[in-house]
Formats: C-alpha cells, structure tokens, sequence
C-alpha cells in the first residue's frame, strides 16, 4: 500500500513552489499558433519537468545537503522543499531512479539515442553538482554558472516537440535566468549555509553584495529583453523588480535577513509573475525573433 505522507513528503522534496523554472524554459520554443497541445508528447514534456525532474534535481540536492536542511526554517513546505529525516532521504536516490527512469526509455524510444544522451547529460550535471568529488555545489562561484544547465531544458523540448533550436540570443537570456532564480535562492539561504558551513557566493560576498549581482544581472537581462527582443513587456516586468531590488538593498532590508512569512509571499510572487510571463511569452513569440 503506498503511503499518503511518503508520496506528500516526495512531492515536497520536488519543491512545487520552484516548478516555474523547469515548465518556463520547457515553453520557450513554442508559439500558440502551433497548437502544441495537440500533441501527446508535448504533454508527457510538459509532465516530465514539472514533479519528475524537479525531483531528481532536488531530490540529489536534499540527499547531500541534509546538516543545512535542518535549520533552514523556509524548509518543510511545498513552495521551497521538505524537511526529511536521514532514513527517508537515504531512499530518495533509489525513488528518483523508479520514477524517472519509464520517461527515459519513453522519450528515448519517441526521438531517438540523441535524447538518451541529452537525459544522461542532465542527470550528469546534478550528480556533478552534488557529488564528491566536484560538488558543485560549494565551489563559488560555479555553483552558480552550473545553473546553465538548466538551458537543456530548453533543447529537450526542442528535440522532444521536433522544433526548430531557438536562436543563440534567447538561450543566453535563458541562462541569466538560472543565474536570477538560484541567486534568489542563495540570497534567503545565508543564515542557514552559515551555521552549516555551506560555502556559497552569498556566503563569502554576503547578502547585499549578492543582491548588487542580483541587480546586474537584471540591468543585463532587460538590456537583452528591450534591445536584442524589443520585448518592452518583459522587459517591464524585470524593470519592476529592478526597482524593488533598489528599494530592498538600500531602503527596506539592506542586509537583513528575510521573514519566513516574506520569504513565502515572495515565492507566490514569483510564481504569479512566471505564470503570467509564461502566457506572454507564448502569445507574443518575441523570444523566438531577435531583432541583432
């Protein structure tokens, strides 16, 4: 019999709070007048990153970052990630494998040994990043450079949907996005990767200087976004949040840390901006069409 709390606790550990990433990028190649949704395998995509692969992502993330897990207190929740016992986490490896492993074999029957090696290169980059010997993970600033990674999402949907690459400008732009979204993450984690002794971009710069590259790659993104795209509405909704980093860093926060009850009404922040973002993105198809 499966247990209700186990499957909760799995799907925690796949943090649905931070699926926007993942699903965001998996959208990019697609216009709504390819009517994409049509298509079966589009659906089995679209399924595979948002429970599957967050799992494996997370899933080795939480198996070898348990002594700072513990004292996170934005942990224990679907929008940022569980808190898991030892015993549970020891499992999680062997549950990523059974669960991922049906779409492997699906997607690589469906297109073919190019996407069995793009699935192997994913799940080599998070072993790289979470494993002994490299981990990744605590060697700044490439932990936050590995977040390109996340770029294959992109060529996935492309292989899997058999569309056309996007152009070189959008995957760039896509990559400032990783960069934005983990530098976020470090940035609400410094306490936490202190105490532990996680070593991090935000834990050797510090939280406002880690907030000055939040608002560089911001200023960068929405030079891309309005110059190379003329994407004036995305552009727009990154100048907001330019905005409200200025206003954070040296008038509301500065250097203090963020409340749980913040650090949640952000994150649902983020997710209603993601799902909106998503629905311009597709409509417009500004980021298939550079201008440069």
């Amino acid at each position: 019999m499966i247990d209700a709390r186990n499957v909760l606790t799995d799907l925690k550990i796949s943090r649905p709070g931070l699926w926007f990433p993942t699903i965001w990028i998996y959208l990019v190649p697609f216009h709504l007048e390819d009517k994409f949704w049509e298509q079966i395998p589009f659906w089995i995509g679209l399924l595979f990153v948002t429970f599957p692969l967050n799992y494996l992502v997370y899933g080795l993330n939480d198996y070898n970052d348990i002594s700072s897990d513990k004292i996170n207190d934005r942990k224990g929740n679907f929008l940022f990630g569980a808190k898991a016992s030892e015993a549970f986490l020891d499992l999680v490896p062997k549950r990523i494998a059974y669960v991922i492993l049906p779409f492997i074999l699906y997607f690589s029957i469906k297109a073919g040994l190019i996407m069995f090696f793009l699935l192997g290169i994913m799940i080599l980059v998070n072993i790289v990043y979470n494993y002994p010997p490299f981990r990744i993970k605590e060697r700044p600033p490439f932990e936050i450079l590995i977040q390109a990674g996340y770029v294959l999402t992109v060529i996935f949907s492309v292989i899997l949907n058999d569309l056309e690459m996007i152009p070189w400008q959008t995957v760039l732009y896509l990559i400032l996005f990783a960069f934005q979204a983990h530098v976020a993450g470090e940035i609400m984690d410094v306490e936490p990767d202190l105490i532990s002794h996680k070593r991090t971009t935000a834990t050797i710069i510090g939280r406002k200087n880690t907030k000055f590259l939040m608002i560089l790659l911001l200023i960068i993104e929405t030079y891309i976004l309005a110059f190379w795209f003329h994407d004036y509405v995305l552009a727009g909704i990154l100048g907001v949040f330019f905005l409200w980093m200025l206003l954070d860093v040296f008038i509301v926060f500065k250097d203090k840390p963020y409340t749980l009850p913040q650090m949640k009404l952000f994150g649902l922040g983020m997710n209603l901006s993601a799902f909106a973002t998503m629905v311009w993105v597709l409509y417009s198809g500004k980021l298939l069409h550079p201008l440069i």
